[in-house]
């Protein structure tokens, strides 16, 4: 009977930390509705990008439909910057060259979630690039303009 006696007495404040967690994010919207600063950034919104590292791309299988890096082939003019945003929850980086052969032209370092990377291409060429962690994620810089 005892053991019977602390099962419901939990269940009991399972049910009412459940009450009060209802009550919370109820004020937090509340609170979110009348100050925008609180909510949380859309992806998409965090920053300007050009290329985007969607969510899930550090599992194999975006190599398949080529959406690493959407758009994982980009064409612009020399001296234009292009900017890449982190929209995964895993780490990733926008590395110069191929997966076992960087070339050591850029690096970005490991991204964090939602951070971004800009870099301008100043001489017209094709620039493969590709992810130090995640070796099917890689991507094309096409640089028109003056050589």
């Amino acid at each position: 009977m005892r053991l019977a006696k602390k099962v419901t007495v939990v269940g009991g404040v399972l049910v009412a930390a459940a009450i009060a967690g209802i009550a919370v994010l109820s004020q937090m919207s509340d609170l979110q509705a009348q100050d925008p600063s609180l909510q949380a950034p859309e992806p998409g919104n965090v920053s300007v990008a050009d290329v985007v590292m969607p969510t899930k791309v550090s599992r194999p299988g975006c190599e398949e439909t080529d959406s690493c890096y959407v758009p994982s082939r980009i064409t612009v003019m020399a001296g234009q910057p292009v900017t890449w945003l982190n929209q995964d929850s895993a780490f990733h980086s926008v590395t110069s060259g191929h997966y076992g052969s960087p070339t050591g032209d850029f690096d970005s370092g490991y991204m964090d979630p939602y951070q971004s990377f800009t870099l301008a291409f100043e001489q017209a060429g094709t620039v493969d690039y590709f992810c130090t962690l995640h070796p099917w994620m890689k991507g094309q810089v096409i640089v028109e303009g003056p050589v």
